[in-house]
């Protein structure tokens, strides 16, 4: 189970990797830097300016090890993976969902409701620990104003209404969002969120911490044999993600949000840690880089105890729980998809 978690990450500019037996050379210049054996890892992910041997890239599509390539600065480009498999009736299965606008609408509802949830959740976990009275009053008028959009997703009639809902609340949530933040409120002042290109160092964190987890629904969500371009909430468009970016809504809160808040209120990520681009555009520099994905690797081998099947977990294979629980509903095993709502 743990062997899911395992991804090398390549940020070196100039890195080639190749492939010696059954371990993974990476070089530098020329010069061997380190040796990973291969079936320690389940995933490879580069930025930017690297090089993979054809051979290595074959090895891991054969054996379904997926490689992502991204920008330096953290933007998905493409991924690497085998020939589709997994059960072609599921895929079919989930088409005629799309199918069905009902049965579309009752899923983005609870990809949305978990999102909501998880949302409210961290904004009362943030007042209860909060020192300062204007950042609780704050926090806990956020919270009740999601409460409120927690019941419309329930009443909404068709897509349009549920992705305003979520828009609303999306923009309750990131209103309140500087009030969890403790430290350095200065040089991580969050005004609104920005994305394409993020145009403060907070939002470059963010953007840079969900294109991670994108990642990891594509995968989780191919690995059960669920097509991730085909989504019930996001618009579907031409090499976009949907399914993944509905997954996604779920964890964004509780996995991608609270790491960034942890590394900003620990000063474990500074100012430092960010450049400033032609037009106004902010990205992390490798050394933030690196920190964030040692922090992201060690968030995700954390455990919890997962709230539908109430097992416990690394939090990194709730994606591949939570996308085997939609294979599940949609071949109609459950009467309805469950959301990742845990405790807090």
């Amino acid at each position: 189970m743990t062997q899911a978690l395992n991804t090398l990450y390549i940020q070196t500019q100039g890195t080639y990797l190749h492939l010696d037996h059954d371990t993974i050379k990476i070089e530098v210049d020329r010069e061997v830097k380190a040796r990973v054996p291969l079936h320690h890892l389940s995933s490879i992910a580069v930025f930017g300016n690297v090089l993979i041997s054809p051979y290595l890239i074959a090895k891991c599509a054969d054996e379904g090890r997926d490689i992502t390539i991204l920008t330096e600065y953290g933007r998905f480009k493409a991924r690497i993976h085998g020939s589709t498999t997994g059960n072609v009736l599921l895929r079919r299965a989930q088409h005629q969902a799309l199918d069905n606008p009902e049965r579309c609408l009752a899923v983005a509802k609870r990809f949305i409701a978990g999102k909501i949830q998880n949302t409210r959740g961290t904004l009362m976990r943030a007042a209860r620990e909060s020192n300062d009275s204007s950042d609780f009053t704050t926090l806990r008028a956020a919270a009740t104003d999601l409460e409120q959009s927690l019941r419309h997703t329930k009443e909404a009639s068709h897509l349009e209404e549920l992705r305003g809902i979520e828009g609303n609340a999306a923009r309750v949530y990131f209103g309140a969002f500087s009030s969890l933040i403790r430290t350095n409120r200065m040089d991580f002042e969050f005004l609104e969120r920005s994305k394409r290109p993020p145009r403060d160092p907070i939002n470059a964190l963010l953007s840079f911490i969900y294109a991670l987890l994108t990642a990891d629904c594509v995968a989780a969500l191919e690995s059960v044999g669920l097509d991730p371009q085909m989504g019930f909430l996001h618009v579907l468009r031409s090499g976009r993600p949907a399914l993944a970016l509905d997954l996604i809504e779920e964890f964004r809160s509780y996995i991608a949000d609270r790491l960034a808040l942890t590394l900003i209120n620990r000063a474990q990520i500074t100012i430092k840690d960010f450049d400033e681009r032609t037009g106004g555009a902010w990205a992390l520099n490798e050394n933030g880089r690196k920190t964030v994905l040692i922090e992201y690797q060690t968030r995700k081998k954390q455990e919890i105890t997962h709230p539908f099947t109430q097992s416990t977990i690394p939090i990194g294979l709730a994606p591949h729980i939570q996308a085997r629980l939609l294979a599940r509903h949609l071949r109609g095993d459950l009467l309805e998809y469950p959301p990742f709502i845990p405790k807090v």
